[in-house]
C-alpha cells in the first residue's frame, strides 16, 4: 500500500494535498470537533461519519472536486479545499471553499494548500475562473485570498446559510491569467 503522501496531486514545502480515503474519516472529524470554537459562525464543518461519507461521495462527482491539505512532515490533515460547481463549456469556473484546523491556523499552510489547489484548478483541469465567497468578518480569509491574488468583485447579502443562519459575503475571484502573471513575479 502506497503512504499517504505518495498520493499526493501536488506537494508545497510545508503541505501537500491529495483525494480524501475512507480511512480519513476519523482524524479528518477528530480535526473538525477540535476547532468548532476556532469555526463558529463561519464553517458548517463534517462532524459525523455519515458527512463524511456523503463528502467522499461528493467527491465522485463530476462538478465537485475534494482535497484534504496535509502536512509534509508527518502526515497530519490539517484542514480541507474543494472546488464545487464546478462548469465547464464556456465558463470553465468553478467556487472554492476551504478551511483549516485551529491547531494549524495562522501558520501558513493554507496560503500554500490554496495555491497548490489554484494550480491544479489551472494546470490540470483547465479551469479558467475560481471564485472565494467570503463572510466579511472573516478577516484572515480575505487576508488568504488576497495574498494568493484574489481580486474582490462585489458584495452579496444574505447570500449563504452557514449554521442557519443567512450570511453577507464577500466574492472574491481569480483567473488563470492573474495566477499566472503573479506566479512569474
Amino acid at each position: 500500500m502506497r503512504s499517504k503522501r505518495q498520493k499526493a496531486l501536488a506537494t508545497g514545502s510545508t503541505v501537500y494535498i491529495r483525494v480524501p480515503e475512507r480511512a480519513d474519516g476519523d482524524e479528518f472529524i477528530d480535526l473538525n470537533r477540535a476547532s468548532i470554537r476556532f469555526y463558529r459562525g463561519l464553517a458548517s464543518p463534517i462532524l459525523t461519519p455519515q458527512r463524511f461519507a456523503d463528502f467522499l461521495t461528493r467527491c465522485q462527482r463530476d462538478d465537485f472536486e475534494g482535497f484534504l491539505v496535509c502536512e509534509n512532515d508527518g502526515d497530519a490533515i490539517v484542514g480541507s479545499i474543494n472546488l464545487s460547481q464546478i462548469f465547464r463549456g464556456g465558463f470553465q469556473s468553478a467556487y472554492i471553499g476551504y478551511q483549516v484546523g485551529a491547531p494549524f491556523a495562522r501558520q501558513g499552510y493554507m496560503a500554500e494548500a490554496l495555491h497548490l489547489v489554484l494550480r491544479y484548478a489551472f494546470d490540470t483541469m483547465k479551469l479558467h475562473r475560481i471564485e472565494a465567497n467570503i463572510q466579511p468578518s472573516n478577516v484572515a480569509s480575505i487576508a488568504l485570498v488576497k495574498r494568493v491574488g484574489f481580486s474582490k468583485e462585489g458584495y452579496s447579502r444574505r447570500y449563504l446559510k452557514i449554521c442557519g443562519r443567512w450570511r453577507d459575503h464577500e466574492r472574491w475571484a481569480i483567473v488563470a491569467e492573474d495566477f499566472r502573471r503573479k506566479k512569474r513575479r
